[in-house]
């Protein structure tokens, strides 16, 4: 444990200026995941229990209590089901609720997204740091050797190249996780909304084969009607 302690001094020692932003930046990227981590988490297990016990009124087909249940629920699957069941109490088309709970998913995706997208930043940000920091790194040794006497400046821009290639590798260190980590969190968060969507269809499905509500949508019934007498109008 010393020996990594030692290390991680002396690398930091040896580093530059630069070492000490990217840290920062680093520290801030492992945060964000695992705090993304737990939130993301903690949705995947409400979602699935609340659809579980969900799942016997949808059965039942009793829509008051379904009502009572997502308005209860801080789950986003039922809340975008009650979207729908709201809607429910306007019109009776699939079409239209389905759009009804479209909209519920866009109110629940940002929360489910919010933050994820920094770390592909952050990682960007310490790649560009680092480099930043080899390249002042490398300025300052050729300035500095320069003006050195001329039986020192091989061991002398030597070690000033170590110094500055230091930054870039710190950079590197940083922003590979923190990619891994987005992408991650990217594929979880991916999953989420798939299972919420699998759950609206089988909501719509369900409810649709009770014939609670009807296929299609008032908007194309009404156009479908109008064509039929048309047609009609014009044999007579």
């Amino acid at each position: 444990m010393e020996v990594v302690y030692s290390t991680i001094v002396k690398f930091f020692q040896e580093g530059g200026l630069f070492i000490y932003p990217i840290a920062i930046v680093l520290a801030i990227g492992l945060v964000i995941t695992i705090e993304r981590w737990l939130f993301l988490n903690g949705e995947k297990s409400r979602n699935v229990k609340a659809f579980e016990n969900f799942l016997p009124l949808l059965r039942s087909s009793d829509v008051e209590k379904m009502q009572m249940f997502t308005r209860e629920s801080l789950a986003p699957v039922t809340r975008i089901i009650g979207c729908g069941l709201d809607m429910m109490s306007v019109t009776k088309y699939r079409a239209d609720i389905e759009h009804s709970m479209n909209e519920g998913m866009l109110e629940a995706l940002p929360r489910l997204e919010k933050r994820t997208g920094y770390l592909s930043m952050l990682a960007n940000v310490a790649t560009l740091l680092g480099l930043l920091g080899t390249i002042i790194g490398l300025i300052s040794a050729f300035t500095a050797v320069a003006s050195a006497d001329p039986a020192e400046k091989s061991a002398l821009l030597s070690l000033s190249i170590s110094v500055a290639m230091n930054t870039t590798a710190f950079g590197l260190i940083t922003a590979i996780p923190l990619l891994i980590c987005y992408s991650i969190l990217q594929n979880k968060t991916a999953a989420i909304v798939t299972s919420i969507e699998m759950a609206a269809v089988k909501f719509l499905n369900i409810m649709t084969y009770n014939k609670e509500i009807y296929a299609g949508s008032k908007v194309f019934e009404e156009v479908d009607v109008a064509g039929v007498s048309d047609k009609t109008s014009e044999k007579a």
